[in-house]
Formats: C-alpha cells, structure tokens, sequence
C-alpha cells in the first residue's frame, strides 16, 4: 500500500513474555490496552487500535536491547510503540510517573518550535521489552523532513 494513502491499516507485532498475568496488569491495566483472544500460550491486546500480542516465553531469556545514540540519549533497539494525539500523551506521561515507571528516557520534547517537534518518552515493559511513545504537536508533519 502506498504511503500517501489516507487510511491507516492496523498493524500486528509479537513480543515475548515470562509472565501473561504480568502482561495483563501491563498492557491491560496500566496502559488501558482491552484485551481480545488468549489461550494459556499468549494474550492478544487492542494497542491503541493494533494488535498487539503477548507470547509467552517461560525461558526468562535475558531481553538486552542494543543502543544507538540519537540526541545525546541511548535509545534501545529494537522498540516499539505508537503515535498519540499530543494531550492523550501528556496524560500518559503523568499516569506513568504516578505508577513510578522507570523511564529510560524520560518524557521530553524534541525539535522544540522546529518542523518535527514532538513529545516523545522510552521505558520498558516488565518483561524488558522497549516501548516508545510520542506525539507531534502538528500530526500531519510526522514524515515530515
């Protein structure tokens, strides 16, 4: 599908878990994420309208993300997350911090006044798993150069 087409189509990712119970509390309780199928293997949630899976992975296998510099900050590789609207974000951000999660780098707005600005905020989930989540002040600059 083209990129200048006006639809979004939702998208699908798989991440792996030690602990479904702990991904409910996670997606489902912290982030609002409603939850959909599951068996005793995995748990599907609607994230922010994308399917969003939770295998579970009783290896506990150590999730060490590399880190690429990008404006003085290590941002882990891989992440994932989605784009907000700019004060759904802000009360993200505020719920975060009262449920005391440790931010990889903390929420902060990046190109300030400039043609990309936007909020942006990383952490983990439970599991290791990076997470990003951001918000353009203007969405229709967001592959904007």
């Amino acid at each position: 599908m083209s990129s200048a087409s006006n639809t979004l189509q939702p998208f699908h990712l798989a991440v792996p878990v030690d602990d479904l119970a702990a991904a409910r509390r996670f997606y489902g309780g912290l982030l609002g994420c409603p939850e959909g199928r599951s068996s005793a293997e995995w748990v599907d949630f609607d994230f922010f309208g994308h399917q969003l899976v939770a295998h579970l992975d009783p290896s506990g296998r150590a999730r060490t993300p590399l880190y690429n510099p990008v404006d003085g900050k290590d941002v882990p590789v891989p992440h994932f997350g989605v784009v907000l609207e700019w004060d759904h974000w802000h009360r993200l951000a505020q719920q975060l911090r009262e449920a005391g999660i440790d931010f990889g780098i903390e929420p902060g707005i990046r190109f300030a006044g400039q043609v990309g600005e936007q909020a942006t905020m990383f952490f983990q989930d439970f599991c290791g798993n990076a997470l990003e989540f951001k918000a353009f002040r203007d969405p229709s600059r967001l592959f904007a150069k």
